[in-house]
């Protein structure tokens, strides 16, 4: 029997139990929402989760509609409460998501089915934090309302053609990300690939704050165990090397209304030589970018944005639970599970000697780096409800100009207070 994948720290591996369950529909639906790319690893392992489900449910049909992230975050509490309902839908992960519709009673309790299936044995408690939710709906402790069956983290992409190009090599601290981005600059290149309209601007800020962080910071900040102060050191800095990092043309003006995908797409075409972004991307620029292009963790920093994949959640009006559950144990199988890691996907139950492709166990390396040092620090918009639409807007005005760093802190302080569950 081959070993399992240890990814250490965050991630404890055992062996993958749980059923494929093997029952019989009779001509039922399986409804399935996701909003993974085809050719990313995601959508890959899960494309090939639906075959090996109706391989082993005769009579059952898996119907899947694509959305996209937008969708689901923008109409998720008002489709939970319609008769429009999927069976099992991929959702985004903290307070904010998953923990406020848990709060509000449209997710199932999917605790007994955990414990049954093995699915508690196999996450850690790191990557469980996302999973379990309170009566407040704050992660961390009380009730299963997700399970994550991948993990994710963001990195520095880089096309290494470019920086070839330009006699640039692989930055090792943030003094020598900033020299290669003059370069670029003088050069007239826009450095960093960005979407003020959409998550990656804000997380570019996060990052920088993380970079003068530390554990309590975070846990301050995401888990409410300390007071978050948006002009202590950390934040100041982010904001204000952001907004400075603006005007010395590292990141567009143009990019304040730019989406994630035209992002991703400047980098795939190579135009914008660096993307900091997830590993969501991996499989995809393995699969689209033509030239030669690497990752690393941004230099300097022990922390970065990362937690257990997005989560499964079953809703509560979903009319096939138990065919759920058996879609859900499919996705942790071994098959599924090394599919994912060999696309670029961060498996949590795959083989080690299945894992063949050199990229593929680059990322997983990288991602036992940062783990192993404790490094997930989940994600900026988790804290509070609409706390991602606050953070998109204000941003946007960091890039516009529109808007200074001190002001831009004093409206997420205004935001994030008003959003803090009341004790």
């Amino acid at each position: 029997m081959a070993s399992a994948v240890i990814l250490t720290g965050s991630l404890l591996l055992t062996s993958c139990g749980g059923s494929d369950g093997g029952s019989s529909g009779d001509g039922k639906t399986l409804k399935l929402w996701h909003y993974e790319a085809p050719n990313s690893a995601m959508g890959a392992a899960w494309n090939e989760a639906i075959k090996e489900f109706e391989a082993s449910h005769p009579g059952v049909k898996v119907k899947y509609e694509e959305k996209s992230f937008e969708q689901i975050q923008k109409t998720a509490q008002m489709v939970l409460n319609s008769s429009d309902t999927p069976d099992l839908m991929e959702y985004n992960k903290g307070n904010a998501t998953a923990g406020l519709l848990s709060k509000q009673g449209l997710l199932t309790d999917l605790s007994t089915e955990a414990a049954k299936r093995g699915w508690d044995k196999k996450l850690s408690a790191g990557v469980a934090t996302t999973s379990r939710y309170d009566a407040q709906g704050v992660m961390g402790s009380g009730k299963w309302y997700g399970v994550p069956n991948y993990a994710e983290y963001t990195m520095v992409f880089y096309n290494k053609d470019l920086f070839a190009k330009y006699k640039l090599a692989e930055p090792k601290s943030v003094d020598e990300l900033t020299a290669a981005m003059d370069v670029f600059v003088k050069n007239k290149v826009t450095p960093l690939a960005n979407a003020g309209a959409e998550y990656l601007a804000q997380q570019y800020l996060y990052q920088l704050a993380l970079s003068q962080a530390d554990r309590s910071w975070v846990d301050s900040y995401e888990l409410y165990k300390g007071k978050t102060d948006f002009h202590d050191q950390a934040w100041t800095y982010a904001a204000t090397t952001f907004a400075d990092w603006v005007k010395k043309g590292y990141i567009a003006k143009t990019s304040s209304g730019t989406k994630a995908e035209e992002a991703g797409v400047s980098f795939i075409q190579g135009k914008a030589p660096i993307l900091f972004s997830g590993s969501w991307w991996y499989g995809r620029f393995q699969d689209e970018v033509k030239f030669d292009w690497g990752s690393f963790l941004w230099p300097g920093s022990n922390l970065t944005l990362g937690s257990g994949g997005n989560l499964w959640v079953v809703p509560k009006n979903a009319k096939n639970k138990e065919l759920a559950y058996d879609f859900i144990d499919i996705t942790m199988s071994k098959k599924i599970q090394n599919l994912l890691g060999n696309k670029g996907g961060v498996p949590v139950a795959a083989d080690a000697s299945a894992v063949t492709d050199p990229k593929s166990q680059q990322l997983i390396t990288n991602f036992n780096t940062l783990s192993g040092r404790d490094g997930l620090a989940f994600y900026p918009d988790w804290p509070v409800p609409g706390f991602y639409d606050v953070l998109v807007s204000e941003t946007q005005k960091l890039i516009t100009g529109s808007a200074t760093p001190d002001a831009y802190l004093d409206a997420l302080q205004k935001a994030y207070d008003n959003g803090v569950p009341k004790k």
